[in-house]
């Protein structure tokens, strides 16, 4: 969901200067970790007081579990968009497309915080770790659903394991030069479908 949106919805002064501290603060997680979130930065970041925040937060930790809870929104978004919206074959090749794409490997402030914050979820506070873990259910449970309706075999089975190498393969991607990050997302997008029984062939 884009930060607009979720501004629009938002109906009092408060709530839309909430959100937009939440904004900032999923999209510093992505890119500098749980541990790279700071009030003081974050408030000048969303062209706030540094005071300001507890009238919106209790502390930091309770900050970073909404935080986690405001990134998997956007995961959810991505779900409903193309599991919800098309036939389950369509929906989960556009997913595989679109959460292995280059667009999705350059742009680490948004989308899925898996692949940005997966290796630090067992350092986060209690309040976090619990969201984190409810988020990737939910992903799984999504997928399963598409991969029920497809017909797949033991869905429960194959989304966890579609989501494990989904988010393997753009971490991976991450690591790597323009070049061997390209390759290796086609690869994985080709064999992930291929697996699933999906036609193979993506952009």
């Amino acid at each position: 969901m884009a930060d607009e949106e979720r501004m629009s919805e938002a109906t009092t002064p408060k709530e839309r200067t909430r959100a937009r501290i939440l904004d900032e603060a999923a999209k510093a997680m992505r890119e500098k970790g749980a541990d790279g979130i700071g009030v003081a930065a974050l408030m000048k970041r969303a062209g706030l007081t540094h005071g300001g925040f507890y009238a919106h937060f209790e502390n930091r930790d309770d900050l970073v579990a909404h935080a986690v809870d405001r990134m998997f929104q956007d995961s959810d978004f991505l779900l409903k968009r193309h599991l919800a919206e098309n036939a389950a074959a369509k929906g989960l090749s556009e997913l595989i497309d679109y959460y292995l794409s280059d667009e999705t490997r350059k742009r680490t402030d948004g989308g899925c915080p898996l692949p940005s914050l997966g290796g630090e979820a067992s350092r986060m506070p209690a309040a976090a770790r619990q969201r984190f873990s409810e988020g990737i259910q939910a992903f799984r449970a999504a997928l399963a659903a598409s991969l029920t309706a497809f017909g797949s075999p033991d869905p429960e089975s194959l989304a966890a394991s579609v989501l494990a190498e989904m988010v393997g393969a753009m971490t991976l991607a991450r690591t790597l030069d323009e070049d061997a990050a390209r390759v290796a997302l086609r690869a994985s997008r080709e064999q992930l479908k291929r697996r699933i029984g999906l036609p193979a062939l993506s952009n």
